[in-house]
């Protein structure tokens, strides 16, 4: 369990009050890892939501080369203190869609995929505020990747010639 307060500090629960919190905090774990372990890989089952408190990790996207060549990763984002990360295990099929790495020593608020979708489906209204959240978190994300995209599409347009 961890306090209700912590998970205040994170803009995924902005607008939830104490008592939308007390399930969220009953289930929280403090988890610890150590720069280059990887959390999951893209593929995975989602098994955990977590918050990050300390560190930086690195999100990839695995992009399969072919059957004879070795599938290529590509940095989607690099993700610091007070995001969140494995919305995955909230929404079906409840599977990664990115590869994760700790780049530093991190520590990271814990929330078992399983537990967090009992919680939801137990109050629908408090489902609704959760998954509109992520749908925020999801809509920043998209928005991220195509400034990224933009970014390198004018870079190489401008490179021709």
């Amino acid at each position: 369990m961890i306090s209700i307060d912590l998970l205040k500090s994170f803009g995924l629960f902005e607008g939830f009050s104490d008592g939308d919190l007390k399930g969220f905090a009953d289930v929280a774990a403090m988890e610890s890892y150590k720069a280059g372990v990887e959390l999951w890989k893209q593929g995975d089952p989602a098994e955990y939501m977590l918050l990050l408190l300390e560190g930086k990790v690195l999100m990839t996207l695995d992009i399969d080369a072919g059957p004879h060549r070795a599938p290529i990763h590509v940095t989607v984002d690099i993700m610091s203190k007070g995001e969140a990360l494995g919305w995955s295990s909230v929404v079906e099929p409840y599977v990664y869609t990115r590869t994760v790495r700790c780049l530093d020593d991190s520590k990271m608020v814990a929330l078992k995929g399983a537990q967090l979708r009992e919680i939801l489906n137990e109050d629908s209204g408090l489902g609704f505020k959760f998954m509109c959240s992520i749908a925020k978190l999801l809509r920043n994300r998209l928005s991220h990747t195509e400034i990224i995209l933009v970014g390198e599409r004018g870079l190489s347009i401008l490179s021709k010639d």
